[in-house]
């Protein structure tokens, strides 16, 4: 029999693939169609004027059709250096900034230049399910670090966690699946910790563009010596529509930089040429378009409070973003309630299990009371109709 790699046979099934799996034989009447809340994306293409653009650079250009630079478009990494500069206070140079084939490949780049087998990354949880993914199958351990009530990561329970083999310590704020948004105090704490420590801090901001403060969320970038400690990801899928076209960024020192070439060298070559001339065109045309969807994201996030609000049984614990992390009122394990909510109220979210250790894992139960919501899935008026369906499956129980 041919052989299989055992971390990556042992390593959890896709989460999202998984959940459609739920809904491959159900069928779901006109009147009551599925609202399908488990994946964090944009439902909709990018904006009309975008794809125009990106329809005359497929025929007018010839580069975007060819090999490029591994670490990215030089433009591109000129802009990133310079609207992060000018957003965080900081100095961000173009040789700092890579691009990466969407901010999974980010975090899978930088990994590989960190951690090799049995050394440490610690993850707070409920984590994102991709992160936790890439290190078991690299056979790297995952120190989970169990966030307060509200969500938020405590330092200090981190160093409790630091050992010799510990290579990293990795935020995502604004956070997926928790939606809550870690206050500069407490990354810059995390920061002081990883440079204590001779760890890497690494920093998922893929929601950064639907962040509510006006302010820039922490001042990482304004410490002349950040590349030392800190590793910056980011993602264009979420602000420009660009999920199929695969582009994120990462910023980090030169040295590490190095390292991260070898890797894409060896997996990509290099990222989306296409993909990477639409990114930038959107930061150079799309800054007033952009500023409206985050208006909307953030009245959705509205919708989602006063809706649980008016629904007392179940507990919202995280809100913003792209998500709501909620506790549900029942005493069953939130995989079988996010399978129940299929069958009686045809939504489709993700259970807290694919966001933690479960209890008999060590975990402290909260994976299996707990469920996310992508909301960004769902209009207003979809966010409506998901508070009818909750309260009707709630009154009735399942």
């Amino acid at each position: 029999m041919i052989p299989t790699n055992p971390d990556v046979a042992a390593t959890t099934p896709p989460p999202v693939m998984e959940a459609r799996r739920w809904i491959e034989a159900t069928t779901f009447s006109a009147d009551r169609p599925l609202l399908n809340l488990s994946q964090a994306a944009p439902a909709d293409p990018p904006p009309d004027a975008l794809r125009t653009e990106m329809a005359r650079i497929l025929v007018e250009e010839t580069e975007p059709h060819l090999y490029g630079p591994v670490l990215g478009l030089p433009a591109l990494r000129a802009r990133v250096a310079a609207d992060w500069t000018a957003a965080y206070g900081g100095a961000v140079r173009p040789e700092q900034v890579a691009i990466t084939s969407g901010c999974n490949q980010a975090f899978t780049a930088i990994m590989a230049t960190l951690a090799a087998r049995g050394d440490e990354v610690i993850l707070p949880t409920p984590w994102y399910f991709n992160h936790k993914m890439w290190l078991d199958m690299q056979g790297v351990t995952t120190r989970p670090l169990e966030t307060s009530p509200d969500l938020l990561p405590d330092p200090e329970a981190a160093e409790a966690l630091v050992t010799p083999k510990t290579r990293a310590i990795v935020l995502v704020t604004p956070n997926n699946p928790g939606g809550v948004e870690y206050p500069a105090a407490t990354v810059a704490a995390f920061r002081d910790l990883a440079r204590r420590h001779g760890l890497a801090l690494v920093i998922d901001e893929t929601y950064r563009d639907f962040d509510a403060r006006d302010a820039a969320p922490h001042d990482l970038f304004a410490d002349p010596d950040w590349d030392d400690t800190v590793v910056h990801l980011y993602s264009f899928s979420k602000a420009y529509r660009l999920t199929g076209h695969r582009v994120g960024a990462v910023c980090a020192s030169e040295d590490r930089l190095a390292q991260v070439e070898k890797w894409l060298d060896t997996v990509t070559i290099c990222p989306n040429g296409l993909g990477q001339r639409a990114a930038l065109w959107g930061m150079e045309n799309l800054s007033g378009w952009l500023a409206g969807e985050r208006r909307e994201i953030l009245s959705r996030r509205d919708a989602m409070e006063d809706g649980f609000a008016g629904l007392p049984e179940w507990r919202l614990l995280g809100c913003g973003a792209y998500f709501a992390y909620v506790r549900h009122p029942w005493d069953a394990s939130s995989t079988e309630v996010a399978k129940a909510l299929v069958d009686r109220a045809a939504l489709l979210t993700l259970p807290g299990t694919m966001f933690g250790p479960l209890r008999a894992e060590g975990g402290t139960g909260r994976a299996e009371v707990t469920l996310r919501i992508a909301f960004a899935n769902a209009d207003r008026d979809g966010i409506a109709v998901l508070f009818d369906r909750l309260r009707e499956v709630t009154a009735a129980g399942l």
